[in-house]
């Protein structure tokens, strides 16, 4: 996996998910119910198990890995009720960067972002948002092959933490 130690993961082209929801996702990404330009996969581990998953994956493949931010533990000091929730932040600035020249703006996405969710019933989905999305929004049309590759090792590490 070496191949990917230079790459940011991002997000996932429209044009390889179906649109089907999240309860009959086996293994492949699919669009988010509920937000627009979000990919999701249901876990077949636990809330801990799939957070620990994906970090692994991340350094496996010698990506960086910024922060981990238990959202549920803000809620709490906030007294506020919130269901688990963990933002995990990571990515490679040599491709990252690509994007940033490309349009500046597009660090408002960067680092990559991926959360983990569990549901009432208990349910942990890995979600992110589309790659294909992002180069729309910041209109970087000079990095297809960037962001197809970044996409392929988002999905990569959703998967290897849900499995």
């Amino acid at each position: 996996m070496n191949r990917f130690k230079f790459l940011i993961p991002l997000f996932i082209s429209a044009s390889f998910v179906a649109a089907v929801p999240i309860a009959h996702a086996q293994g492949t990404p699919v669009r988010a119910e509920t937000a627009a330009d979000v990919l999701s996969l249901r876990s077949a581990n636990s809330f801990d198990e799939t957070v620990s998953k994906l970090t692994a994956d991340v350094a496996v493949k010698g990506i960086r890995h910024f922060a981990t931010i238990d959202q549920a533990d803000l809620a709490r000091g906030a007294n506020l009720p919130l269901k688990r929730s963990t933002l995990v932040l990571f990515g490679n600035p040599p491709l990252g960067v690509q994007f940033l020249q490309s349009n500046p703006l597009a660090g408002l996405d960067w680092p990559v972002r991926m959360l983990v969710t569990e549901d009432a019933v208990g349910a942990v989905t890995v979600s992110w948002t589309d790659f294909g999305a992002i180069a729309r929004r910041y209109r970087i049309n000079d990095r297809a092959a960037q962001f197809k590759m970044a996409g392929e090792v988002a999905a990569s590490i959703a998967s290897a933490a849900t499995q």
